[in-house]
C-alpha cells in the first residue's frame, strides 16, 4: 500500500495584536502562498500532497530572537539549507521596530522578503527527495 508523499511548507512571522505584520512578512506571505499553488499544482502528477501552515508568533518570542520571524521550512529543513543559503538579518520596520530581521543570502543577493522561486525549488527539491526509494 502506498502511502501519501507530502511536502509541508511552514512559514511563520511575528503578528501583533492588531493582526498586523511588516512589510517583508506581508510579502513574504504572498509569496509563500503563490509558490504552494504552483508547487500544489506541479507535484500532483506525481503523487505528491503540498501542504501549507502559518504560524503567528508573539513579542515575547520575536523578541527573545527576531530571527524567528519570516522563517520558512519546506519539510523538516529550513528554506536557506535546502537551496544552499544562509540566514542573517537586516533592520526592519512598522511592527517589528527597529529589530534585525531575518534576511536569505545565496551568493551575492539578500533578500529580506523571500521570493517566490526560491520557495519553489526549495520545495521541489524536497519533493525529489521523496522520490528516493
Amino acid at each position: 500500500m502506498n502511502s501519501v508523499k507530502t511536502v509541508t511548507i511552514r512559514w511563520q512571522r511575528l503578528v501583533d495584536d492588531n493582526d498586523q505584520t511588516c512589510p517583508r512578512c506581508r510579502e513574504t506571505g504572498e509569496t509563500v502562498k503563490k509558490a504552494f499553488e504552483k508547487l500544489k499544482n506541479a507535484l500532483f502528477e506525481l503523487g505528491i500532497e503540498v501542504e501549507i501552515m502559518e504560524k503567528k508568533i508573539d513579542f515575547p518570542l520575536f523578541n527573545q530572537d527576531p530571527l524567528q520571524s519570516n522563517r520558512i521550512w519546506i519539510g523538516d529543513r529550513l528554506l536557506e539549507d535546502w537551496i544552499g543559503g544562509t540566514a542573517g538579518k537586516s533592520k526592519c520596520c512598522e511592527t517589528c521596530g527597529d529589530s534585525e530581521c531575518r534576511t536569505i543570502s545565496i551568493g551575492e543577493n539578500t533578500y529580506e522578503a523571500i521570493p517566490e522561486y526560491l520557495i519553489i525549488k526549495a520545495g521541489l527539491l524536497a519533493a525529489a527527495a521523496l522520490l528516493t526509494p
